[in-house]
């Protein structure tokens, strides 16, 4: 008996898809709808980031679900939709379509389903994928332990862990742009 293959998904059919999905490997795959907690605190990262962004003239700050393309990387991603995010440029022609390239900076806020060995081990895969793209940072917002676990490009594997009490940043992507580790978890 004959198999019938699928054609593989391209970037064409992600941007007809309603919900939010990333393209992986060539197949659109959706992603789950953060909950409340998660959602409030990177709305909180995205509004510190949205003043930043209007007050230096550099760059745009995206909430979730803003799309970025990306060449196929290793993996088989072509795309990114972070929880929020801060990207320099170059912007595209068409300001309806997808970010082209990578975030500079990506938040990924964790859901409750993100707290198994399965889904620590998809994290870091998509880290990584940040990483291999061109994404300089990367914050791993962790509710459950209120911390944010902040990842550079220039040492992937290290990452800074801030707590409360403590002020997080993204220096030096972001100068002078800093945010109360307390206010993301209020």
């Amino acid at each position: 008996m004959a198999s019938v293959q699928t054609p593989a998904a391209t970037l064409e059919d992600l941007a007809r898809v309603t919900e939010k999905a990333e393209l992986i490997d060539g197949r659109i795959v959706p992603l789950m709808p953060i909950g409340r907690k998660p959602g409030r605190v990177a709305g909180r990262i995205y509004r510190s980031l949205d003043d930043y962004a209007t007050q230096t003239g550099r760059g745009e700050a995206y909430p979730d679900n803003a799309g970025f393309t990306v060449p196929r990387l290793s993996s088989g991603r072509q795309s990114f939709a972070p929880d929020a995010s801060y990207y320099l440029g170059p912007f595209p022609d068409d300001p309806m379509r997808f970010l082209e390239g990578p975030p500079t900076l990506a938040i990924e806020a964790r859901s409750e389903n993100d707290y198994t060995p399965s889904a620590a081990a998809e994290l870091a895969a998509k880290r990584a994928d940040y990483f291999e793209a061109g994404t300089r940072i990367v914050w791993d917002v962790d509710l459950v332990a209120e911390c944010i676990h902040v990842y550079r490009a220039e040492a992937p594997a290290q990452p800074t862990t801030f707590r409360r009490g403590q002020v997080v940043d993204a220096e030096p992507l972001l100068p002078g742009w800093r945010i109360d580790v307390d206010w993301i978890f209020a």
